[in-house]
């Protein structure tokens, strides 16, 4: 009688289990960036909306408002601190020296997924639409989180 063996060796499993973690290991981190790169458009929508509402604020109104959440007599902008999947904080200072000038900010929230961004941190524009952004050490990174 002749007997045939079947299944894989130990050797061939481990093989196997090599592989796949080496492709994990690059596959992972590369999907990572991904998904920080793709969470930025939550900021830069954000801010166009912010940018948006100024701009009809001071139509209505004769000028800016810092006031977001709509909690003051002018009626503010109706938006949220808070951007819309919720991983940048929202913020809009005036400059009180010149009244028609302001400037919207996002800011990743530390909470959230997107503080691992550490390439485009901060967003901001201004009254004029110049954009702005910078990285978690204070670098300008505009060209590369603004696209």
């Amino acid at each position: 009688m002749r007997y045939t063996q079947r299944g894989v060796t130990l050797i061939e499993l481990l093989t196997v289990v090599v592989i796949v973690a080496i492709l994990a290991s690059i596959a992972v981190p590369s999907y990572r960036s991904y998904l920080l790169r793709a969470q930025r458009t939550d900021a830069t929508t954000a801010l166009l909306r912010i940018q948006s509402g100024m701009e009809k604020h001071l139509v209505q109104y004769g000028t800016y408002t810092d006031d977001l959440t709509g909690q003051t007599k002018d009626g503010g902008l109706g938006l949220t601190t808070v951007s819309e999947q919720g991983n940048y904080d929202l913020k809009v200072d005036l400059d009180k020296p010149k009244a028609g000038n302001y400037t919207a900010s996002a800011k990743a929230k530390t909470d959230k997924s997107q503080k691992d961004d550490r390439r485009c941190a901060v967003f901001t524009v201004d009254q004029s639409g110049v954009r702005y952004a910078e990285d978690s050490s204070g670098t300008d990174r505009t060209t590369e989180c603004w696209r």
